[in-house]
């Protein structure tokens, strides 16, 4: 089972279902009120071992898991409904891409900023994309590293592309867009980096062979692309480990 959103709610609710036809019926026969922490725990175990037999990545084992569990906490606290609402804006400002590519916000360490500083040092002066730039934390500091290079940042969450952007001023050698990574004509560049989720990385291996140049180069921080040897590994020295995928294009 693909990680789509809706496959993730149609898991959710077959474990609800699956629980619900069964306590229902039982505690009726009972005469007696469902006990909603014992239920939420066992839809919560139920969505767990779904998401383990679909072969889904530990984030949304964990998430399927604790879903039912937080929401029966959350309705005894008597929050009033404004907050759900603003919390889920909130989200939605900073986690757009996961709701809709399944890409999480990824923030880049030192490590990887200076393993992506001498690997571009070597390569002489590039033209460097980051594709879900977030808060700038990859292209800034590059930028500063290596002024006479030109870097791209595109990000498509609301808020985030606004801290990157004002993060980003008052340096000529950024450019600062606020798209969708689809979007981007990859071979306008010479490097290309992104630090996604496994999720697109076929799709976007597609789009790479399409449109990058011969010579040109794609790295991906983390997650290789499926199927495809990398032509080089950079063990990057940090925890937990993130490597660089490096495609020579």
């Amino acid at each position: 089972m693909s990680a789509t959103p809706q496959r993730q709610f149609a898991l959710q609710g077959a474990a609800v279902i699956l629980v619900l036809s069964l306590a229902w019926p039982y505690f009726g026969w009972q005469v007696g009120a469902i006990p909603w922490l014992e239920t939420s725990l066992a839809i919560g175990g139920v969505a767990f071992i779904f998401a383990t037999l679909s072969r889904q990545p530990w984030w949304w084992r964990a998430m399927h898991a604790g879903f039912m569990p937080l929401i029966w906490l959350t309705q005894g606290l008597n929050i009033e409904p404004g907050w759900f609402l603003l919390a889920f804006v909130l989200l939605l400002l900073v986690y757009r891409g996961a709701l809709s590519g399944q890409v999480p916000l990824y923030l880049s360490n030192r490590q990887t900023v200076q393993a992506l500083a001498d690997l571009l040092a070597e390569r002489g002066t590039s033209r460097f994309l980051d594709l879900g730039s977030g808060l700038g934390s990859t292209t800034v500091p590059l930028a500063d590293h290596l002024p006479e290079s030109h870097f791209t940042g595109y990000e498509n969450a609301p808020l985030t592309w606004l801290v990157g952007r004002v993060l980003s001023l008052g340096r000529p050698n950024i450019c600062w867009r606020w798209d969708d990574l689809w979007q981007a004509k990859l071979g306008d560049y010479d490097v290309v980096y992104a630090f996604l989720s496994p999720a697109p990385m076929e799709k976007l291996w597609h789009k790479v062979e399409a449109e990058m140049a011969p010579g040109s180069l794609f790295i991906s921080n983390t997650f290789p692309v499926p199927g495809r040897a990398p032509d080089r590994i950079i063990e990057v020295d940090c925890t937990p480990p993130r490597p660089l995928y490096c495609y020579q294009r």
